[in-house]
């Protein structure tokens, strides 16, 4: 009874399927539709860009390389490049004194961080900038006592060391944050092996958890850098013409070239966001090696990747 039942069981055709068992993608008419609004507002907008004679793009061709804006820029990178050291070290010193047992050091990092997040930068640099007022001169010495070294506040507090001094002080408490979650995130597990290694903590958070730490911390930080960048823009503030400085200062000689000059030192933050962007999006990829089973894709392989499926489409439509 069961062998016949088997033989009259239909069978199904071999060979490849036919047109009528082809699956058909399901069909999406709300994305063709936001699609097509976004083009048509995107294409507004460029030819908005391109046809308005108020950008005045002659003039933007111009300044965009004229030597007072590249003077401007290098002084904008220069003060990114020290602050973001500077800033990096002291929160890593200032995240470890809010991990540290000692109550002292917990206390005063944790009112640090909480000061320097509270205060907008602009005040920070404004009072750095006019702090001789207070301290005409600073000494180290004995606390009530005699002093060793004795420094001109005025001759040492130079534009670019103010803002400098100015923006790491606000950056280390960020970075702070950025690391304390990324020794945080580092798993309990790894604490609890390297104590039972009998390794002293200085080496334990050197050798061990920082190095781990490091996955959360480097995307996060470099992203903090974007920030950091468009911050380098309140230094003009401070009498140190920085890009966003040189460009306000043309801008008060030529009345005429204030849009062009805006759009310049608009497209430098965007080209110089865009670089730390790039960078930001390797680093990811290569801390998450550890924690991904497939990194990421580069746009180059994207592109190599969407060239491949073209050519396996028009092949099998042409062999047809």
């Amino acid at each position: 009874m069961t062998e016949s039942l088997l033989l009259s069981a239909p069978v199904a055709p071999s060979g490849p399927p036919g047109p009528a068992a082809r699956v058909l993608p399901l069909r999406r008419p709300g994305r063709w539709v936001a699609g097509i609004v976004v083009l048509v507002l995107v294409s507004q907008a460029a030819h908005g860009l391109t046809t308005n004679p108020f950008y005045q793009w002659d003039r933007f061709a111009y300044w965009f390389l004229r030597p007072v804006v590249l003077e401007g820029l290098l002084i904008t990178l220069q003060v990114a490049a020290y602050s973001a050291v500077a800033g990096l070290a002291g929160g890593v010193l200032l995240a470890v004194g809010r991990l540290s047992g000692s109550p002292v050091l917990r206390s005063v990092s944790w009112t640090y961080i909480w000061l320097f997040r509270s205060v907008p930068l602009i005040v920070v640099l404004l009072f750095l900038y006019n702090l001789g007022a207070l301290y005409p001169t600073l000494s180290i010495g004995v606390p009530f006592g005699p002093a060793f070294f004795t420094f001109d506040e005025s001759r040492l507090a130079t534009d670019i060391v103010v803002a400098v001094v100015g923006l790491s002080l606000c950056e280390a408490a960020y970075a702070a944050e950025i690391v304390r979650a990324g020794v945080l995130s580092v798993d309990q597990g790894q604490h609890e092996a390297a104590a039972a290694l009998g390794l002293p903590r200085r080496y334990q958070f050197a050798r061990i958890v920082f190095p781990q730490a490091l996955r959360s911390i480097v995307p996060s930080y470099v992203n903090q850098l974007i920030g950091l960048l468009k911050a380098t823009s309140l230094v003009f503030y401070v009498s140190l013409l920085d890009l966003f400085g040189s460009v306000q200062s043309l801008a008060s000689t030529y009345p005429g070239d204030v849009v062009p000059l805006l759009l310049v030192a608009t497209v430098w933050y965007v080209i110089l966001t865009s670089v730390v962007s790039v960078v930001q999006f390797y680093v990811e990829r290569y801390y998450a090696r550890g924690a991904l089973r497939t990194v990421p894709p580069t746009p180059l392989q994207k592109a190599r990747a969407g060239l491949r499926d073209l050519r396996i489409r028009y092949r099998k439509e042409t062999a047809r």
